[in-house]
């Protein structure tokens, strides 16, 4: 989809179809699940079928071209990030056109994630039974080295991991109908909230104080038993093909953005080869170059978590509803978007603080 004006931008290069049919459910429920996505309130309202089109139509150009460079930035960050996590897996610890499509890819990419979470608590009963785990504190451990303002820099993760609101007006354009989105999302909020919850608790019982920013790198370790090697392969590579599935869905919306944002006025995307192939290999190139560049992925998570991913998630529907252009935002509703907003910034900004003073 154009970030714009809504054009459909197909995955690959356009062909024949002797029927449209409309997206199911189930396929944006996968799809957004993939991430995930909280932006559902003006999505009927208007014209728009994009995300930045929202922006637009709330603040002009101008609003569209902050959206459009968010989403660049912010899913740029996310595949690096994914690169990175899959060369940790594949190398170990040294020391249609639719977005519609991609549903297949999406739900096993899903499914993956639930045999991670799976196998993961697996291992961690198994620790538990064996006396081989760490115990919880239900309250964080602070000392002369960590400080209250440490716990901040956890959000950006959390905000990064819940970001995918470039998604949702293409994806909820695509369903027969269009109000079913909003089943789609609260599914996909309870399917992301469980497995991520479990992977932090199975995790944390499994690894204590020694887990890393990259969990699959735990898991990259010498087991006593045959069983557990196995099991321990299974979680890298289970995760590691998750993130492949998943990089195409975010590839989409990248590529569509730096092609509206670069070549507003040109020809549409699909039925440009030439043009549709240089920007899926320039992104792939560029992407694949930094995350070898940038080996860590707590560096990626707290830049784009802290700053674009934030905008995107809460400062800009925040906006939006305060801007309400369509005049249907309730009392309640400014007071929500208000509260989003403060609590966005502040929190953002002790986030960036705390990680630029750790790092001096």
């Amino acid at each position: 989809m154009s970030p714009t004006i809504g054009v459909d931008v197909p995955l690959l290069p356009e062909h024949k179809v002797t029927e449209k049919r409309a997206a199911s459910v189930s396929g944006a429920v996968f799809n957004v699940s993939t991430s995930i996505i909280v932006l559902d309130e003006i999505h009927n309202s208007g014209e728009s079928k994009t995300y930045a089109g929202v922006m637009r139509e709330a603040f002009g150009p101008v609003g569209s071209v902050a959206v459009q460079i968010c989403v660049m930035i912010t899913n740029l960050g996310c595949l690096i990030i994914y690169l990175i996590i899959i060369g940790d897996v594949l190398s170990g610890n040294v020391h249609e056109g639719r977005v519609e499509s991609l549903r297949f890819s999406s739900a096993i990419s899903v499914l993956l994630a639930v045999v991670f979470v799976g196998i993961s608590s697996v291992l961690a009963i198994s620790a538990l039974i064996e006396g081989k785990t760490n115990s919880p504190r239900l309250l964080p451990h602070l000392d002369n080295q960590v400080s209250f303002f440490d716990l901040f820099t956890a959000v950006p993760v959390i905000v990064t991991a819940f970001t995918f609101h470039s998604n949702v007006h293409p994806i909820g354009f695509e369903l027969g109908k269009p109000s079913d989105m909003i089943s789609a999302v609260r599914i996909s909020l309870v399917i992301c909230a469980v497995i991520y919850f479990s992977i932090g608790i199975f995790g944390y019982l499994l690894f204590g104080e020694s887990i890393m920013a990259d969990i699959l790198v735990n898991f990259d370790r010498s087991s006593d038993t045959a069983s557990g090697a196995l099991l321990n392969d299974m979680v890298r590579l289970s995760y590691a093909l998750h993130l492949m599935l998943v990089f195409p869905l975010l590839n989409f919306s990248l590529r569509a953005n730096i092609d509206e944002f670069l070549f507003p006025r040109k020809t549409l995307l699909a039925k440009d080869t030439t043009r549709f192939v240089s920007l899926t290999l320039i992104i792939l190139i560029f992407t694949y170059l930094l995350a070898i560049a940038i080996p860590n992925i707590w560096y990626f998570f707290q830049f784009v978590g802290s700053t674009f991913a934030v905008c995107l998630a809460f400062i800009f529907p925040g906006a939006i509803v305060l801007r309400d252009t369509h005049r249907i935002s309730t009392t309640k509703d400014r007071i929500i978007a208000s509260t989003m907003i403060i609590l966005a910034v502040v929190t953002s900004t002790i986030a960036i603080s705390t990680n630029i003073y750790s790092m001096t």
